[in-house]
């Protein structure tokens, strides 16, 4: 059937709408694709809806052909399974939890993980049964802190998530590859550019982990590259440490004067200046005090020891120290740990070591993997106005271990070998991991083997944010006057604009469409008429459909314009030819 645009659900604004920062959110709203409901929360509009149910075909589509099988589960969970799993604590303040009248605890799932393992556990119990992979498309929940730019950072949106239950480990790599393969075949139909990179699996466990990110400067993954092929969040990417080197030759640790030395920056003038050599914020080791919240309520204090000229990541800390949650001292942490001379922090002083579990402190001291053994440093001597120059790791202090927590940089080498990395920024369109028996083994999921013993099964869990990729389609296919749908997914096929007064304009874009209907093209029909052509004219563009007839004043003799939304072109022809140019 025809939609006709005179009794279609819409309207279109003329200004963006206040605090929308990015073009996808300001457009999505404007055009009638979207409204907001609160913060990060949107109701979903007819054109919206269309836009979103394309994209879902596509990706059932794609997950039938992987041999993957549709399910669905309330979004409504109880708290045990996430209780087993561990993962009611480690979500932390990311979940939405609530009661029921009977004092039950609920959540709002983030995902899924739980109830597919326990639904194949309720009804698989042989090998026979697997390979299995199954998935869903479903509305989930997560309690942003800032939920900013749309959709494309909500608390409730739409994810497909698909788990894989095999037998065996070599079971999972041909359902994890099978998936892999599936996730380039949908990126590739909708158009989008991705960038597989390893990933942190996080709190979602297991251990084979990578990211489709779609590179793009409003994009909240930060992400290395090299030329020679190496790719990865800057989570996961890790450090080429040095080669331990011998102190045999190296000086005693000293102690210096460094008055009004607080910062890398003062410390590195004031060493040029009164000690023999050339320094450079590299030469200095950097003590960064953080605080750790585990999830048990208890606050933990450490120090990161790490080269000067870098500053700690707090997504890799995040990582380093998970699931504690991660933030930098504050000035009450520094009351309680007297010992720590802010501003003069350092692993060692003439009195011994003063970082460290075996410290007087008793602070855990970790360093970044650049201060291997031998490496000589300036640091804090924790004295009050001194540093102390000539301290060699391994010798002078000794870490409780290392830690990924510094920044990483363009020209830092690839860990692989392939060359120095450079950095871009990119949004997250999918994530496929190899969860192995995390899942299994918390919620006791086995089968009996071919020798009739049990074994636990390993998993696999692939998800694709659909609304987020709607959102990313929508920054990337726009103008100064709206939205340009491509054409796999936009939310009609073509739309027909009765642009004239007369009536027989109203007749010929009612025969246009109801032939192009026929066709088996979805058709919007703009049959509104007390609109001017001007306002029918911005609303089509704003809207974004990518193909438009316009019937105009041509209309008595057969003529119309066939209007291209993405090139701009608006070419005249006869109604015949417009209609056999959209439907071959």
């Amino acid at each position: 059937m025809v939609t006709r645009l005179s009794n279609f659900f819409l309207r279109t604004l003329r200004e963006d709408p206040a605090g929308a920062e990015v073009i996808s959110h300001k457009l999505l709203i404007r055009a009638g694709y979207i409204r907001p409901q609160a913060a990060g929360i949107f109701a979903w509009l007819p054109l919206g809806l269309r836009v979103k149910e394309r994209i879902e075909r596509i990706v059932r589509e794609e997950m039938s052909a992987a041999g993957a099988q549709e399910v669905h589960f309330p979004a409504l969970m109880p708290r045990e399974p996430y209780e087993q799993s561990g993962r009611w604590g480690e979500y932390g303040d990311l979940l939405f939890r609530l009661q029921d009248r009977k004092g039950g605890d609920y959540l709002l799932a983030p995902t899924h993980e739980e109830a597919f393992t326990l639904l194949v556990k309720d009804l698989y119990s042989s090998y026979k049964d697997l390979p299995l992979t199954i998935y869903q498309i479903q509305d989930k929940y997560r309690d942003e802190a800032r939920p900013r730019a749309g959709l494309l950072r909500g608390r409730e949106f739409t994810m497909k998530d698909a788990y894989s239950f095999d037998a065996s480990d070599e079971g999972l790599d041909a359902s994890y590859a099978a998936q892999r393969d599936a996730y380039e075949r949908i990126f590739q139909r909708l158009g989008l550019e991705y960038v597989i990179v390893q990933a942190d699996a996080g709190a979602m466990g297991g251990s084979r982990s990578e990211e489709f990110l779609h590179p793009t400067p409003v994009g909240e993954d930060t992400f290395v590259r090299s030329e020679g092929g190496y790719a990865a969040n800057v989570e996961a990417y890790t450090t080429t440490a040095p080669a331990a080197v011998s102190w045999d030759d190296a000086p005693a640790a000293t102690v210096f004067d460094s008055p009004n030395t607080p910062t890398i920056d003062t410390l590195v003038a004031h060493s040029n200046a009164v000690l023999d050599g050339e320094y450079t914020a590299a030469d200095t080791l950097k003590n960064v005090v953080l605080a750790l919240t585990h999830l048990d309520g208890t606050r933990e204090v450490v120090v990161v020891g790490m080269p000067g000229d870098r500053d700690v990541d707090m997504k890799r800390a995040e990582v380093a120290f998970a699931p504690a949650e991660v933030e930098p001292a504050t000035d009450a942490d520094f009351e309680r740990h007297a010992l720590l001379v802010r501003g003069y922090i350092g692993p060692w002083s003439p009195t011994g070591a003063v970082l460290g579990e075996e410290s007087a402190t008793g602070i855990r001291y970790v360093v970044d993997p650049r201060v291997a053994d031998g490496t000589r440093w300036i640091t804090g001597a924790n004295i009050d106005q001194k540093h102390a120059h000539s301290v060699v790791a391994g010798r002078d202090f000794v870490a409780d271990g290392t830690a990924e927590v510094a920044n990483v940089r363009d020209g830092d080498p690839a860990p692989d070998g392939s060359g120095p990395v450079t950095i871009a920024r990119g949004m997250e369109i999918g994530h496929v991991f190899q969860l192995g028996r995390k899942y299994a083994e918390a919620l006791g999921l086995k089968v009996l083997d071919q020798n009739g013993k049990l074994v636990t099964v390993t998993m696999g869990s692939y998800g694709i944010g659909v609304t987020r990729i709607l959102a990313i389609i929508a920054e990337l296919n726009n103008d100064d006057r709206g939205l340009i749908w491509p054409a796999s997914v936009a939310p009609f096929d073509v739309q027909v604009v009765a642009a004239g007064r007369d009536q027989v304009a109203f007749d010929v874009a009612e025969d246009i469409a109801n032939q192009l209907e026929a066709a088996r093209l979805d058709v919007l029909y703009d049959d509104r008429v007390k609109v001017s052509p001007g306002v029918k004219f911005g609303d089509a563009e704003l809207v974004g459909v990518p193909k438009i007839v316009i019937v105009g004043r041509g209309a008595a003799d057969g003529q119309v314009e066939l209007w291209d939304r993405a090139s701009g072109d608006r070419e005249a022809m006869s109604a015949a030819d417009a209609i056999a140019r959209l439907t071959r």
